[in-house]
């Protein structure tokens, strides 16, 4: 399968794009780690100006690294600790503008400056959650997370 993005300014439009690439990776593969590779790539290609795209899943209680693209990042996140652990925790999506205004935010990469996470739910339970970092402050928006929580339903829904 080929993904190609059309590099248009058109943020929803790319955003469109991303959410039926990952219906259509879901339709087509049953394998999770193969799926949650192209899915995190997919994400990455869909958007400017991100450092890091991918999975943390649950595992034995804490969030466990899963595929991505980007830097080498933090292996294991409990819950409550940083933006993805808190998402968790709270059960709710984090969209934060400075990651450095967060008190008990994990620096895995120093670059990154803002984040978007977004949990996904499996039977009701949090199964685990996408990342997106930005070295930019403020660069997701609320039409951002909208997409990122329907890929999110997707992969839910796959499980």
């Amino acid at each position: 399968m080929d993904f190609v993005f059309e590099k248009t300014p058109d943020r929803e439009a790319r955003l469109r794009t991303a959410r039926l690439f990952v219906k259509s990776q879901l339709g087509k593969e049953k394998d999770l780690v193969a799926n949650l590779s192209n899915i995190s790539a997919i994400l990455k290609e869909s958007m400017d100006d991100l450092n890091w795209a991918g999975f943390y899943m649950m595992r034995e209680g804490e969030l466990v690294l899963g595929p991505f693209q980007g830097k080498p990042a933090c292996v294991r996140i409990k819950p409550g600790e940083g933006v993805c652990g808190t998402a968790v925790a709270e059960r709710k999506p984090m969209l934060v503008d400075d990651v450095h205004a967060v008190e008990n935010h994990i620096a895995c990469d120093s670059a990154s400056r803002s984040e978007l996470v977004v949990p996904i739910y499996s039977n009701g339970e949090v199964f685990g959650v996408i990342d997106l970092d930005s070295p930019s402050l403020a660069r997701f928006t609320e039409l951002e997370q909208r997409y990122v929580e329907e890929i999110a339903e997707l992969i839910g829904s796959s499980l």
